[in-house]
């Protein structure tokens, strides 16, 4: 099982700034204040966490305990729902170009007609409990993504509402959902006081991303000074995350927040993520409306597919979106 193996080399980690969490901003998204609220955390963290959210707490903890039963199971019957190609079971690698954690997890489809032909033969007639309870999730946070969404295009004084949350419904989009379980670590108490990456750390490239985790923490945002600061975590909560695809969408005005995450070691956590992304097809370039008089693009335009191939062929921690950025003449 993978909480017997070896982990991989400890390293050494930047400490984070515990007090400064407490500036995470909070958005009731049952206030009517929110929209401004909004555009601030977004230009000013990338991420912020939101309460009264309209999904269902026992929804939440349905999926949650089918996802910990799932990874209850032995390595060798949880391989046989991977390799993630790109739907599935993945353990300790992260993409195909060298990087690793201390994790395994499920990438899944949003794509509600998928069969998760993968998890018959572990979950038998059980996997078609596990699907409706992922498609029941998945519909939830993307119509929370896509309100938050609609808000914020409002408190950007776009004119078209849906200039964002259209590319989350669009049928084409090329949104994922993925389950990350951290297991406790062998040996914790002897690692000398080191922290072991979870994962790395990095930006998200789609445009916007709803995290979630057990009462664990773990989970660590990059400030602009590039100090790191630890997110209490809140099983009761949300996380929204500006991604990489949101950041071009406004010129650079909304910052796409780089996080990671460090192993409990002592404790199991687990956390889902359903990232919002754009149809494959789609032109991610700065709106028109929110380009000020003669300003320019930062951006060069690139589709969706060519930006999420590009991704894919970097390392994490790489500023994927250096490639994309504009070279100013001095």
């Amino acid at each position: 099982m993978l909480v017997h193996s070896k982990p991989p080399a400890m390293e050494q980690l930047s400490k984070p700034n515990h007090h400064r969490a407490a500036f995470i901003p909070l958005i009731d998204l049952s206030k009517p204040d929110t929209k401004a609220q909004l555009v601030r955390a977004c230009e000013d963290f990338g991420f912020f966490k939101v309460i009264n959210h309209g999904v269902p707490a026992d929804l939440i903890r349905d999926l949650e305990s089918e996802a910990l039963r799932f990874f209850s199971l032995p390595l060798s019957v949880k391989a046989q729902a991977g390799p993630p190609d790109p739907f599935g079971y993945g353990d300790k690698k992260i993409g195909h170009n060298g990087d690793v954690g201390w994790l395994e997890y499920l990438l899944l489809t949003t794509n509600s007609s998928a069969d998760y032909h993968k998890f018959s033969a572990i979950f038998g007639l059980a996997a078609e409990k596990f699907r409706c309870l992922v498609n029941k999730y998945i519909a939830a946070v993307r119509k929370m993504a896509c309100e938050i969404l609609e808000m914020v295009a409002e408190g950007l004084r776009i004119q078209q509402r849906d200039a964002f949350s259209k590319l989350l419904m669009d049928e084409q989009s090329d949104s994922v959902f993925r389950v990350n379980h951290y297991p406790p670590i062998p040996g914790f108490l002897e690692s000398d006081g080191r922290n072991l990456i979870g994962f790395g750390e990095h930006t998200d490239p789609q445009i916007i991303s709803v995290l979630r985790s057990n009462n664990i923490s773990g989970l660590q945002i990059s400030l602009k000074d590039g100090r790191w600061i630890s997110v209490p975590p809140d099983h009761n909560s949300f996380f929204i995350n500006v991604g990489d695809s949101l950041q071009v969408m406004t010129n650079g005005r909304f910052k796409s927040v780089k996080h990671r995450v460090v192993a409990n070691g002592s404790k199991s956590r687990l956390s889902m993520i359903y990232f919002g992304g754009p149809p494959l097809s789609e032109k991610i370039a700065p709106l028109a409306s929110l380009m000020q008089g003669e300003e320019d693009s930062l951006y060069k335009e690139f589709t969706w597919f060519e930006y999420k191939k590009s991704a894919h062929k970097s390392k994490l921690a790489v500023n994927r979106l250096g490639l994309f950025e504009k070279i100013v003449a001095s």
